[in-house]
């Protein structure tokens, strides 16, 4: 008789994420675990999409007893609570090139001479307890942060705010499922604001063989580059879709960014800011 092989089971919390970044992490995920699988043995993925609210998902691991998720490098969220970061990056630096939507009313506002001045004159509306309000804060923007992702686009075909603003990873899927429904609203092809906003996982600290494991599996896949295939299949064509090498970048200071991310750069090089 063959011997039973015991297959670990991964708790894996994605709510709270746009779907192309469900699906990608997700794809990520599956590739370290696949990566890892003679060493560390069989793991399968019980992944949860439940939408939290901001308090709520600070909660993941201390109540909810999750093992494992994808978010910001240091999230203010979980600043107070001793877990495992793997300090490598998921999707290169994509979440912190952050391209405008925009109210059509505003959109002559936001062009390749328009001047850091008169960007933060205008009201840019974020969902709250986002990451992004503290860091546009900090840099002198005007922001409205209130309500959730849901109702965020109906707000600003309202002219509650004059725009939002989404990562280039997910800014068409964003678009395309939620704010294409409102005539009103585009994507912006003129600026780009940029600061370190790499993805990265977060595990529970009771989880420390995963944690290694993480770590050991993301290493390969870069090195044999099962990442770079990934990340390609999603997201290869966006400097030409988006126009990124076109747009004008106003670079913006993370304070939260953690001492190993502090000195990141564009990943695109090519891409100049014009500040």
């Amino acid at each position: 008789m063959a011997q039973k092989i015991d297959t670990q089971e991964l708790k894996f919390w994605s709510g709270n994420r746009t779907q192309i970044r469900k699906d990608y992490e997700r794809e990520i995920l599956q590739a370290v675990l696949k990566a890892t699988e003679n060493d560390f043995g069989l793991c399968k993925i019980e992944e949860n999409s439940t939408e939290l609210p901001g308090d709520e998902e600070s909660k993941v691991f201390t109540e909810r007893n999750y093992d494992l998720l994808v978010t910001i490098a240091g999230n203010q969220k979980f600043k107070d609570q001793d877990i495992f970061v793997i300090e490598k990056p998921l999707a290169k630096n994509l979440l912190g090139y952050r391209i405008p939507i925009v109210h059509q009313s505003a959109l002559d506002k936001f062009n390749t001479k328009t001047s850091e001045t008169k960007l933060k004159q205008l009201v840019h509306g974020i969902p709250e307890t986002w990451s992004d309000v503290k860091i546009f804060e900090k840099n002198g923007y005007s922001v409205l942060e209130k309500g959730n992702l849901d109702s965020l686009f109906e707000r600003l075909s309202n002219k509650e705010f004059d725009y939002t603003a989404f990562g280039a990873n997910e800014i068409s899927s964003v678009f395309e499922r939620r704010a294409s429904k409102f005539d009103n609203l585009g994507i912006n092809d003129g600026i780009l604001f940029y600061y370190p906003f790499p993805m990265v996982f977060y595990v529970n600290p009771n989880q420390k063989k995963l944690a290694e494991r993480l770590d050991v599996g993301l290493e390969r896949i870069n090195k044999n580059e099962v990442m770079d295939s990934i990340f390609n299949s999603y997201y290869g064509t966006l400097i030409e879709d988006l126009k990124l090498n076109e747009r004008r970048i106003f670079t913006l200071e993370n304070p939260f960014i953690p001492k190993a991310f502090k000195t990141s750069e564009p990943d695109f090089k090519f891409i100049k800011s014009n500040n």
